[in-house]
């Protein structure tokens, strides 16, 4: 046995229960009626004469429901006998390669045949201008030779900056249109300024570049659309703020201030951008976001398949196991660190050989006396907590709180011959 497995044999692993947590599930039904209500506006049917050329940015991964959302706004479109084209518009994803960025969409399920729409997808972009500070604006070439531009993207918190707009129709003017090179613009400065130069860089746009309007989504805490707007550009400024809040009083979260050990069974891209949501954890890879649990120690032991090796998020975490690390994509995940100028996320975590000497290890880092009276939360990953496992020092507090209910008696967590959880 070496000196790490003795450091920590001794530690005891407390009793778990399941725990389910209630969110508000609202959501919209019959998205489609919604959204084609919302089209309809004299605000935004004015927008549109017929032979205009309109190219819609799609483009932001994860979104509830995305190919109708984008099915029903060309048909609106084409209805008001308008000429509509797709432009992705993601940064720098796809490879920052035309081709990647197609593919993107086509994962995402947006494709030709699937919306009804031509597609056209090109890295080439022209500079508008320049911030007062120095930073050029970009916009993609094809969007901006359109006679109008339809932005879709979701509204929500982002995971790295605080501000009146964080992301949403602004940051998907800015970066999303600006492909490649406005990605790598608007991050230069570094998440400190980001509250400044997302809607400073829309605003240029959106003043030099003819945006109509823009759709926007709102997510409950499952991921599912639960509001829906169309939102013309001075609506965009005046509105999307308030947006933002209806989209952090909706989020999903772990009901505790503090938190001994925060263990996590996967993290990945496909879950977040940051490999786990920091609005979840409470851990951010910048000091420029706040909000969630005070987290003491906390463990990532595995990665999902569909990361394939990107293990960004995991130098968030204080422990990992060996499998982790075994599957990482050094060169995928440091690549993630290059592009957003955040590289911390990208370290690698103290690693173990497996789950259970994690777990033992976080505990005993977690400064605590008692080593049996320890906090300890375990969700699978941070899509996934209206059902979380929880230890004996949290019953009662779970007892008491209203969307919170315990749902099994205390159980040992169960480890195999290898000391891993399954």
């Amino acid at each position: 046995m070496g000196i790490l497995q003795e450091l920590v044999k001794n530690i005891p692993l407390p009793k778990m229960a399941k725990v389910k947590v209630n969110f508000d599930n609202r959501q919209l039904d019959d998205l489609g009626s919604e959204l084609r209500a919302k089209l309809e506006k004299d605000s935004i049917k004015q927008l549109i004469t017929p032979g205009m050329e309109i190219a819609i940015a799609v483009g932001s991964r994860g979104l509830d429901r995305l190919v109708e959302i984008t099915a029903v706004t060309v048909q609106f479109l084409k209805d008001a006998g308008a000429k509509p084209f797709i432009v992705p518009s993601m940064g720098s994803h796809g490879g920052a390669t035309a081709e990647g960025q197609r593919e993107v969409l086509a994962h995402l399920g947006v494709t030709e045949e699937s919306v009804n729409c031509e597609i056209r997808s090109s890295m080439e972009v022209i500079q508008l201008g320049t911030l007062p500070n120095g930073l050029p604006v970009y916009v993609d070439k094809y969007a901006s030779e359109a006679d109008g531009i339809v932005v879709i993207n979701r509204i929500k918190p982002h995971t790295a900056f605080r501000g009146p707009v964080e992301s949403g129709i602004m940051k998907m003017i800015s970066i999303g249109l600006g492909k490649q090179k406005g990605a790598e613009a608007c991050h230069q400065l570094g998440f400190k300024y980001m509250a400044e130069n997302v809607p400073a860089m829309a605003k240029m746009i959106m003043e030099k570049k003819p945006v109509l309007f823009g759709v926007a989504s709102i997510e409950n805490a499952f991921d599912k659309v639960a509001y829906i707007e169309a939102l013309t550009t001075e609506e965009i400024i005046s509105q999307e703020p308030a947006l933002q809040e209806k989209a952090k009083s909706l989020l999903p979260k772990l009901f505790f201030d503090q938190i001994d050990v925060l263990v996590i069974d996967q993290i990945g891209k496909n879950i977040s951008g940051d490999g786990m949501d920091p609005n979840i954890t409470g851990r951010y890879p910048t000091p420029y976001a706040h909000g969630g649990p005070d987290v003491n120690k906390m463990v990532v032991l595995d990665l999902t398949p569909q990361t394939e090796g990107n293990a960004n998020g995991v130098g968030t975490a204080d422990f990992t196991t060996q499998r982790l690390v075994d599957k990482m994509d050094l060169e995928v995940t440091y690549a993630n660190g290059l592009t957003s100028t955040v590289v911390a996320p990208t370290k690698i975590a103290t690693t173990l050989p497996n789950d259970m000497q994690c777990i033992q290890a976080a505990i005993k880092t977690c400064n605590i006396l008692d080593f049996d009276q320890v906090k300890l939360v375990r969700i699978h990953n941070t899509l996934e907590i209206s059902e979380i496992e929880v230890s004996e020092a949290l019953f009662e507090y779970v007892k008491q709180h209203p969307q919170m209910e315990l749902i099994n008696e205390p159980y040992a967590l169960p480890f195999n011959e290898e000391g891993n959880l399954f």
